[in-house]
């Protein structure tokens, strides 16, 4: 177990930060709910009403499709494009798919390699892509999600006011929708083009994020 926690340390301390914040999030949540609640002259609900709430449902949906956007939109466009000077980025030249050979492919397989990375055809071609492809899925469906957990909160606020509930498909024309979603968007897109800028001229010293420390400025694709 001990030998397991300190080659996983990485993924096990972000899957407990996650959970703690999350839970952190829903005591605040049900709290911010519940003062609304009262505001209105209506009952607050309990912790676990709210969890299965639309409110909540929305809020942690819109997050969370921000996010795989952001790995989505990172994975596709540093194949093609540069930044020079950042260890997130390739080196000059060295843009696009890579050759078999580079990418340990087909004939270029070793003994290590995935299965489908030596088999060749579709599967392979498949595998090439599966990262992006289930980053995109993840995406699409935690932003499915948010319009329809979305949907739901925004017709409750509506019959509050003794106003008409809209459609799934009318909800999506809503600056509600929109507001959620680029809020979100504009913030990830925002924190990696100034994490792959500032790493130009920045260091974190023992971090495979960043370049060495002496290593120059102009150094590009190199990592600590």
């Amino acid at each position: 177990m001990r030998r397991f926690l300190k080659e996983n340390s990485l993924g096990v301390v972000f899957g407990v930060l996650f959970l703690v914040v999350l839970g952190a999030q829903a005591y605040a949540g049900h709290a911010t709910f519940n003062q609304q609640q009262l505001t209105e002259g209506l009952p607050p609900i309990s912790l676990g009403r709210y969890l299965t709430s639309a409110s909540f449902g929305a809020d942690v949906a819109e997050n969370w499709q921000s996010e795989y956007l952001q790995f989505f939109l990172y994975l596709i466009l540093t194949v093609f494009l540069l930044q020079k000077g950042s260890p997130e980025s390739k080196k000059p030249g060295e843009s696009g798919l890579e050759s078999d050979k580079e990418q340990k492919v087909g004939a270029f397989a070793d003994e290590n390699s995935p299965a489908w990375a030596r088999t060749g055809g579709w599967r392979t071609r498949v595998f090439s892509n599966s990262l992006g492809l289930v980053m995109g899925l993840i995406f699409l469906a935690s932003w499915s999600a948010q319009s329809i957990a979305g949907v739901a909160a925004f017709n409750e606020e509506q019959l509050a006011d003794l106003q008409d509930p809209v459609t799934w498909s009318q909800y999506l024309t809503e600056p509600d929708f929109w507001n959620r979603t680029l809020q979100n968007w504009q913030s990830e897109l925002l924190a990696v083009a100034s994490f792959a800028i500032l790493a130009i001229y920045l260091r974190q010293r023992g971090s495979p994020q960043s370049k060495p420390v002496g290593t120059a400025h102009t150094a590009t694709g190199i990592e600590g």
